[in-house]
């Protein structure tokens, strides 16, 4: 199997690793066309794969059967769907694009073009991300499979309705921003407590990844979590009042629900 991939950014950088690494592909099967040279230069070295400048050359290396990657940003799908929908006969297309639905992508590159639609959040570059994704009614049950086998060669891989797209870019794809701004204040609060900022942000990130991880592990409840910590009169208890005080669950819900909005109108 062939892998061609339209963009050489981050999540593409990041996916690319992660199949290479779990032996999905070899870098011989994966060419990557992208209008940057630099990004070209670095993908190549990193990886070894082959790297065009040419979107349509790029999707001509894979064929009948094979997965085309869309990881171009949405307000260039158009130009990119211009070079390359003549050359998508019987290849699976597997686009990361914010935003865009089935619908758009179908109207873009046509009605027949077999579409996997997916959102990943960039925890896949250090092997930790998720990624919820859909399908046309021109994917069968064999090409699902596929799809999925190679979305779980870089992230934990869930499929979902297309009705939950716009949920699943709000709290897995934009929510890395919100617990980075939450790990960012939890360390200012530990230095204006006196703590150096360096120790400060091992404190708080490595925090946040156990607490995580107690949530995935035990499958509990992360209310009953957050209730072992609160010890009567405690210092929990007083960190969590002041939390409620300032609106932190309505503030994190707001934000959840305000970045799957904006998803919703891309």
């Amino acid at each position: 199997m062939k892998l061609s991939v339209i963009g050489c950014g981050n999540m593409a950088t990041a996916i690319i690793g992660g199949l290479i690494k779990n032996r999905i592909f070899e870098p011989s099967e994966i060419t990557a066309s992208d209008k940057n040279p630099q990004a070209r230069t670095r993908m190549a070295k990193t990886y070894g794969i082959h790297t065009v400048d040419d979107n349509t050359v790029c999707v001509r290396q894979a064929g009948a059967g094979d997965m085309v990657l869309l990881a171009v940003k949405p307000n260039i799908f158009k130009a990119v769907a211009s070079d390359i929908r003549n050359d998508l006969e019987g290849k699976i297309v597997l686009s990361i694009m914010a935003g865009r639905t089935i619908a758009d992508l179908e109207e873009g590159l046509g009605k027949d073009c077999k579409i996997v639609r997916a959102m990943p959040n960039t925890p896949a570059l250090v092997g930790e991300g998720i990624t919820g994704y859909c399908a046309n009614d021109q994917v069968n049950k064999d090409e699902l499979e596929k799809a999925g086998r190679l979305i779980a060669g870089f992230s934990q891989a869930e499929q979902v309705p297309e009705s939950l797209m716009a949920v699943v870019t709000s709290v897995s794809g934009s929510a890395p921003a919100f617990v980075y701004m939450m790990i960012e204040a939890m360390a200012d609060g530990a230095v204006a407590e006196g703590m150096p900022r360096a120790q400060a942000y091992h404190f708080a990130a490595q925090t946040v990844l156990g607490s995580a991880k107690m949530v995935l592990d035990t499958g509990r409840h992360p209310g009953d979590l957050k209730d072992m910590v609160c010890s009567p009169a405690g210092t929990t208890i007083e960190g969590v009042c002041a939390l409620e005080e300032k609106g932190f669950r309505s503030a994190v819900i707001q934000a959840v629900r305000a970045a799957a909005d904006k998803a919703r109108s891309i």
